[in-house]
């Protein structure tokens, strides 16, 4: 039985879909992030942009599941990542 002491270790991970298609099947993984889907170009972007994240995370001796949704959508928005808002429900 487990210790009531013992901390579980907390993770996070990206997961991007790219919802565009040349008709192959791309799937990436890294230690934080599985990428599937998407053109060529968009499977592309979405690795770049996984990697960029890591090193910007790195830099500050962080790993993803330490930053806040605050910090994560700053070093997103370095990385050239943009927040779409939900749009209002229309009745």
């Amino acid at each position: 039985m487990a210790n009531a002491s013992q901390k579980k270790k907390r993770r996070a991970v990206m997961l991007g879909v790219g919802l565009d298609s040349d008709g192959h099947k791309r799937v990436t993984t890294g230690p934080n992030f599985a990428l599937v889907g998407g053109s060529e170009e968009t499977h592309e972007g979405m690795t770049e942009k996984a990697f960029k994240i890591n090193e910007k995370l790195k830099s500050r001796g962080k790993e993803l599941h330490e930053v806040s949704h605050e910090e994560f959508d700053d070093i997103a928005q370095e990385v050239g990542l943009k927040r779409v808002e939900p749009r209002p429900k229309q009745d």
